[in-house]
């Protein structure tokens, strides 16, 4: 079976359920996950490892680790702010670690208590302690610059700041680089040129995109993004999602719009969208009176519709 044109890494199970009125049953998460592999998505984040008194959604990140470990396929992904989390994600054995670095400062020290700097200073620790592990046992490290195109703290942030900080990302050893409109400021036009800048500070490193539908725009940012060569997106099932110390940072883009989107374009994104359809039936039932969203899943598909071949 050929690879699919582009990766979607569901992160609703991390990024939907931390800012959602309702905590889902570890059980019930179990099932989603389940649920998502089968309909075909590959990589999943799961959780975060983060103090539960903090945000105690992510409290079993841990035994949600071991579970998507346990299903043939599936790239495990878990974010951690710090060492400390990192550590967490190490004995836990995920595949991919992701670290949120804030360009707005105001962010990083709601998000994090610490400055942008700091943050890759402990992401330099945390490559050389993944590089000290036996190599069955060292995870990617994605380093992804959190509101990379405005911040509901600090207004607008500076692309030069942007740029600077996904380069010492790349500097710091990260496998990989990502850039995130955590609250949904950004526009395509504004994506394009920021994506372009940072490819041509960092090259290849620069794979990711996550995107917030805040405001409507996040399917043409994300068809901005994959106009400038990004083949890697984050989405949230059913528009979950936002961060708890960003306010107003509303909903992800929601993925079964954006695999609609991808697959009527000739896109291939290796999900069958009648199963992903199935998926959501099972997170819709785990959480009881939380507003879910979607377009697609609520109009059904086209006539005559196939996907991507």
């Amino acid at each position: 079976m050929a690879s699919p044109d582009i990766q979607i890494c569901e992160v609703g199970p991390r990024d939907g359920l931390q800012n959602a009125k309702h905590l889902m049953p570890t059980e019930a998460k179990k099932v989603w996950i389940s649920a998502l592999a089968a309909a075909g998505v590959t990589e999943i984040e799961v959780g975060s490892f983060v103090p539960p008194k903090l945000i105690p959604a992510m409290a079993d990140t841990g035994e949600l680790v071991a579970h998507g470990r346990s299903i043939a396929g599936l790239t495990v992904v878990a974010l951690a702010p710090n060492l400390k989390g990192f550590q967490c994600a190490l004995e836990a054995g995920a595949h991919k670690v992701t670290f949120p670095v804030s360009a707005s400062r105001a962010h990083s020290q709601s998000n994090v208590r610490m400055s942008p700097e700091d943050m890759i200073a402990q992401v330099r620790q945390c490559v050389v302690l993944r590089d000290a592990q036996p190599s069955n046992r060292r995870p990617q490290i994605e380093g992804a610059v959190a509101t990379a195109f405005g911040c509901t703290l600090q207004g607008a942030v500076s692309e030069d700041d942007v740029v600077r900080f996904a380069t010492l990302l790349a500097e710091a050893g990260c496998d990989a680089v990502a850039l995130a409109d955590t609250v949904g400021y950004g526009n395509p036009a504004q994506v394009k040129r920021v994506f372009r800048r940072v490819r041509e500070a960092v090259g290849r490193r620069l794979e990711g995109a996550h995107f917030h539908n805040t405001r409507g725009l996040g399917l043409a940012n994300a068809l901005a993004a994959y106009e400038e060569g990004v083949r890697s997106f984050d989405s949230s099932m059913g528009g979950l999602g936002g961060c708890p110390f960003a306010p107003g940072a509303s909903g992800n883009v929601i993925t079964e719009d954006l695999v609609f989107m991808f697959e009527a374009m000739g896109v291939s994104t290796g999900i069958d969208l009648e199963k992903l359809f199935k998926a959501r039936e099972v997170m819709v039932q785990a959480l009881p009176g939380e507003p879910v969203y979607g377009h697609t899943a609520m109009a059904g598909l086209p006539k005559g519709f196939r996907q991507a071949a």
